[in-house]
């Protein structure tokens, strides 16, 4: 016991005085006022207009927003398929390139004028495609087709329900 006491103490002096070394190390670097003031005197040189280099995937995504929409849309489905193989056991990489592909056309119709101007059915394309892509991660072999088509016509449900909410509030 009086072992464990003694380690304990001496842990705390030697991070004690780590700290300190740090703190002495820190304020020996760091410059002291009357430093500041004699730098602010002795000031020259020019300034100069400089331009701001975006990055050339920046660039690329600010020019063709649909492709950034089905890329961001394609990244969050490949996650979702990848848990819904995963929690099926039908393939987590099967379940993420199902999903990649069902996220960018969710990305798709999230971005599309024409479905700006038509919330509901926004809603009711993005249910309709969520669901088929969850029932075609899930599924596999015999009857794949019909159980896909149940779940795509309970992500309609969904997807109608949450547009009629949104548009009566």
């Amino acid at each position: 016991m009086k072992v464990a006491t003694t380690m304990s103490v001496m842990k705390k002096r030697i991070t004690t005085a780590m700290m300190a070394s740090a703190i002495v190390a820190l304020s020996a670097v760091a410059p002291s006022p009357s430093m500041a003031q004699s730098n602010t005197n002795t000031l020259s040189g020019t300034a100069q207009k400089g331009t701001i280099h975006t990055s050339a995937t920046k660039k690329f995504f600010h020019e063709h927003p649909k492709v950034k929409s089905a890329t961001i849309g394609a990244g969050a489905g490949a996650g979702v398929g990848a848990v819904t193989g995963l929690l099926t056991g039908r393939g987590v990489l099967r379940g993420a390139a199902l999903g990649a592909g069902t996220g960018a056309g969710v990305g798709l119709i999230q971005s599309s004028q024409t479905m700006k101007r038509h919330p509901i059915m926004k809603d009711v394309a993005q249910g309709t495609l969520v669901g088929t892509g969850i029932g075609l991660a899930a599924n596999r072999g015999y009857g794949t087709g019909k159980r896909t088509t149940q779940t795509a016509i309970a992500g309609a449900a969904v997807g109608l329900g949450i547009g009629l909410l949104k548009e009566l509030r």
